[in-house]
């Protein structure tokens, strides 16, 4: 009888152990940040084509149109990576190719970057970005103006610190243009690579 309460009482703990190692907490989990700078390359409608108008108080003020020479240039991005669902992408563009009457602009911006969709090695993403512009606007002028941009676009991983910023599309809004506001939109793809 006792050898069967101790055969039994073996089993048992053996059987409790081995339940006990699916329950183990890991002491540590992995490490998220991670940073990744590249190079873009841009074409951009700038929504102005070198107009004035007279306003009622006697000054003149560019006129926001759609342009029929789109600015080409490049530009330069960083993407902060805290936690999956934590991001942050600042860029930086100068689009000064392709000037019509030497108009052309760059763009200094930060902002939220939200990864929408991942499959394959692609991640689809979209971003919400501020900051400022400077446009010159012709015959040696030129300002700097509040920016706010909304888009997003595809990177796919090509390998573990080399990525392709396949599309990248941004459509920006300029609230205090002159007397009314500007939108330009453009389209940009480049190259990444992973620092840490």
């Amino acid at each position: 009888m006792k050898r069967s309460l101790l055969v039994l009482s073996c089993i048992l703990l053996a059987g409790a152990t081995i339940g006990a190692r699916a329950q183990v907490v890991p002491s540590a989990s992995a490490h998220e940040l991670s940073i990744t700078a590249g190079g873009l390359a841009s074409i951009f409608q700038p929504d102005y084509e070198y107009g004035w108008s007279l306003a009622s108080n006697g000054l003149y003020y560019p006129v926001a149109q759609a342009g029929s020479y789109p600015l080409v240039g490049v530009g330069a991005y960083v993407d902060v990576k805290f936690r999956r669902w934590v991001q942050l992408e600042a860029e930086g563009r100068w689009l000064r190719f392709n000037r019509y009457l030497d108009i052309h602009e760059d763009n200094y911006l930060i902002g939220p970057r939200v990864p929408v969709y991942r499959f394959w090695k692609a991640t689809l993403y979209g971003k919400a970005l501020g900051g400022f512009s400077r446009m010159d606007l012709g015959s040696g002028l030129h300002s700097t103006f509040t920016d706010l941009a909304f888009g997003g676009g595809i990177d796919v991983k090509l390998t573990k610190r080399i990525s392709i910023r396949a599309f990248d599309g941004e459509y920006q809004y300029w609230p205090a243009w002159g007397n009314s506001t500007i939108s330009p939109y453009g389209a940009s793809a480049g190259i990444g690579y992973k620092i840490f």
